[in-house]
């Protein structure tokens, strides 16, 4: 029997195919964005992930921090989480530390970074540019950081979507 084994993107590849799933971290900013919005890019991007091979992945923290907020951003956003978005997520559990340093002086998103390049994620999607962008850059450790529309885009671009 063959067993999946990992690629260096953290992609799921069996021996047998040229099937990968590329790792997506969605940050709250993007899982309350999902919930609020049925036509925005974030939720677009929840609802075409199984067709497309993307992996999504968010933490714990970043959950309970969108469960808290669903108040905020209408109320068909409860619903939406409860059906489209959170059965289609993988929540993994905080990471606190980093064997490399990291230089970001927003001590709430530390984490959220931290988790996203422990999962191996291949992108980090948030909408947070101002803490994210301006601080990190587009990059950190191999992980590109965007919003879900610039994921979009490039996919399009490189004929993907």
């Amino acid at each position: 029997m063959d067993r999946p084994r990992r690629g260096r993107d953290g992609g799921i590849q069996s021996s047998g195919q040229e099937s990968c799933q590329m790792r997506l971290f969605l940050d709250t900013s993007v899982l309350l964005a999902a919930a609020g919005s049925a036509r925005g890019a974030s939720r677009f991007l929840i609802r075409e992930a199984a067709a497309q091979g993307w992996e999504l992945v968010s933490s714990t923290w970043c959950a309970d921090e969108t469960r808290k907020n669903l108040s905020k951003v209408g109320r068909a956003s409860a619903l939406a989480w409860k059906t489209q978005i959170e059965p289609r997520m993988r929540f993994v559990l905080d990471a606190v530390s980093l064997d490399k340093p990291l230089v970001f002086p927003k001590a709430k998103d530390r984490p959220v970074v931290i988790t996203a390049l422990a999962t191996r994620a291949v992108w980090l999607l948030t909408l947070d540019t101002g803490d994210f962008h301006t601080k990190l850059g587009r990059e950190v450790y191999g992980l590109k950081i965007g919003t879900p529309g610039e994921f979009l885009l490039e996919q399009r671009n490189a004929g993907i979507l």
